[in-house]
């Protein structure tokens, strides 16, 4: 019988592409738990799109056996997580099923601005930290600076601080040593009654939701009736299992155990994440605590490439939906566009994600429109309004306030560049500053409140390219603030396309519209008439740009002659582009959708 002091439950948090999957692949070398036939590099990555791109966007859970020096052997769970800020969610939810972590920073670039915010979360989470600095192999490796940082950060002493290479395998054995030493087993109550945190799930098409639970007390088997605290409704467990890696079905879950539950969900939205798990003839009192809800930051529509493909388009988000949750969609038309959704993302990172999966997965071509924040209007009779997308933005003028949302923006750098960055976030994207604190050796991080629409539109290029790639950034949101803002709506061939309108500050309205409007001329192609091309504000058009028209050489069969001939025909070639621009239909690419996207191109070259 197995006991619960040998088990070890643990994630592994770090900045985006410090090395969290290639430790786990070494881990899984080291005990055996893969065999050599079957282990690949980003083992856990099981999306080809987090394969390609080098990212995690999921956590992954699995167990490996450990026999430590001491001679016995440990159960060791380890949930790796994501380590961009839009999947920050997934980190929150992995840490509350487990009892420590392993704090992993990248010796090549020290502490970043995603090491500092999970370190935080793991702190309040009461989680026991175990840091370890990887890629000590590489020639740029700076041990020892990055080791200080460490040591500034969390106050652990450099000669507790591992120092490993996660590729080249150096140094785990002691980094899991350490795990088994510092992590506590798991706590139980002496209540038996079943609590089973469900802190993740995914769709399977032949058994519909499987649950991710971390069990806190109680058992759990095959033929178990199982009650979801949040809903009240009850369920028969089909099959219960751990992550082997892969999953591998076991008799029971008890105290400790960090496994799956397959229970007949058809639905993953029914396995809330965050719920608790009880048995219905012996409940338990108090749910264990769950988490916020997850809420998206950005709004963009999605139509089909086709509008006949509506309806297709329908079907695959909502089998999306079911492997992830944080998703929103609801129904949309536009003039321009026809029917399509108007979706909620975490951040552009997930849009593009959920693009690239549904165009892969779902083989879906279809068009997204630039993303928009959410904003709160106030009517002058108190009415209130929420609203994420311009076209619905209302034109009257008995509009009283315009609130957006704004974040806490932290960016860790150098201080050579805080000079560069202040005046991006201060000057160009109407941040405040908060405070600046020392997060190490020749580290500043720097804390502002800003709006996130100015966060969304390429922000993160610009701190990169003003900091040589030094910069680093979290933010989380804050509130909605009364702001000036106005809406633009943008004109192509005199006709308004809703799908390219847009909400900006009033200050920066005219500056946004010339930009945007002079991309658009560029990404339309030709046609055989001149199209213009016009921002519109405040019930004034205040930019425009012309994309030129094809020119047929009308004049090639004139050898000669008198200039009349010549004008004649010039005169016949313009009387058919001014017809022909009064039926002509513009055909608009993908890329203008997003030139909002795009406007700050040309500066940074």
């Amino acid at each position: 019988m197995r006991k619960i002091e040998k088990i070890r439950n643990i994630c592994i948090i770090a900045h985006i592409d410090h090395g969290k999957t290639t430790l786990t692949d070494r881990i899984l070398e080291m005990t055996n738990s893969v065999e050599k036939r079957k282990m690949r590099e980003q083992y856990l990555d099981s999306m080809d799109i987090e394969r390609e791109r080098g990212i995690t966007i999921k956590s992954h859970p699995l167990r490996v056996f450990y026999t430590a020096d001491d001679g016995n052997e440990y159960e060791i769970n380890i949930v790796d997580t994501p380590g961009h800020v839009d999947f920050s969610y997934e980190v929150d939810r992995s840490m509350a099923a487990v009892e420590g972590a392993i704090l992993l920073v990248d010796a090549t670039q020290g502490v970043q601005a995603q090491t500092v915010a999970n370190t935080y979360k793991a702190v309040e989470h009461n989680l026991e930290i175990v840091p370890a600095v990887n890629k000590i192999d590489m020639p740029l490796a700076n041990i020892d600076e990055t080791v200080a940082e460490i040591e500034d950060l969390i106050g652990i002493p450099s000669e507790d601080i591992f120092r490993i290479s996660a590729k080249e395998g150096i140094g785990i054995k002691e980094l899991l040593e350490a795990v088994i030493r510092l992590v506590p087993a798991p706590k139980t109550s002496d209540d038996d009654r079943l609590r089973a945190l469900i802190f993740d799930a995914k769709y399977d098409k032949y058994r519909g939701a499987v649950t991710y639970v971390r069990i806190f007390d109680g058992e759990i088997r095959p033929g178990d009736k199982i009650k979801m605290m949040m809903s009240d409704e009850i369920y028969e467990v089909v099959e219960i299992g751990t992550f082997a890696p892969e999953m591998t079905p076991a008799e029971k879950l008890g105290p400790g155990d960090i496994g799956y539950v397959v229970a007949g969900l058809k639905d993953v939205s029914k396995a809330k994440i965050g719920d608790t798990i009880t048995k219905p003839e012996n409940p338990t009192k108090e749910p264990l605590p769950g988490y916020k809800e997850v809420k998206p930051m950005v709004y963009a529509g999605m139509y089909p490439g086709l509008p006949e493909y509506y309806e297709e388009l329908r079907k695959a988000l909502d089998k999306y939906k079911l492997n992830d949750a944080a998703i929103i969609y609801r129904p949309d038309h536009s003039p321009a566009l026809g029917f399509g959704f108007r979706c909620g993302f975490l951040g552009l990172l997930h849009m593009d994600v959920v693009k690239e999966r549904l165009e892969r997965e779902y083989e879906m071509a279809v068009i997204l429109t630039a993303p928009n924040v959410e904003y709160k209007l106030v009517f002058r009779d108190d009415r209130e309004l929420t609203i994420d997308d311009p076209a619905k933005f209302p034109d009257g003028e008995d509009i009283a306030e315009i609130y957006e949302p704004y974040v806490k923006l932290s960016i860790i750098t150098p201080p050579e560049y805080i000079g560069k960055l202040m005046n991006l976030v201060q000057n160009e994207k109407r941040g405040t500053m908060i405070s600046t604190e020392n997060a190490g050796h020749e580290r500043v991080v720097m804390h502002f409140e800003v709006p996130l629409a100015e966060i969304i539109f390429d922000f993160f290029d610009r701190m990169k390219a003003v900091s040589r790639g030094y910069a680093s950034m979290d933010y989380e949101y804050i509130e909605h603030r009364k702001s000036e803002l106005v809406k633009i709506s943008i004109y192509v061939n005199k006709e308004p396309v809703d799908a390219l309108s847009f909400i900006a500050h009033r200050s920066k309205a005219y500056d946004t519209a010339r930009r945007l409007v002079d991309k658009l001329a560029d990404l339309i192609p030709q046609h055989q008439f001149e199209i213009p091309i016009q921002a519109k504000a405040d019930g004034r058009f205040i930019a425009r740009s012309t994309v030129r028209a094809l020119r047929k050489d009308v004049l090639a069969k004139c050898y000669g002659g008198d200039i009349t001939r010549k004008m004649k025909l010039l005169e016949k070639q313009k009387e058919g582009k001014k017809k022909l621009r009064e039926i002509g239909n513009v055909s608009i690419p993908q890329e203008a959708f997003l030139a909002m996207l795009r406007i700050g191109e040309d500066e940074e070259k």
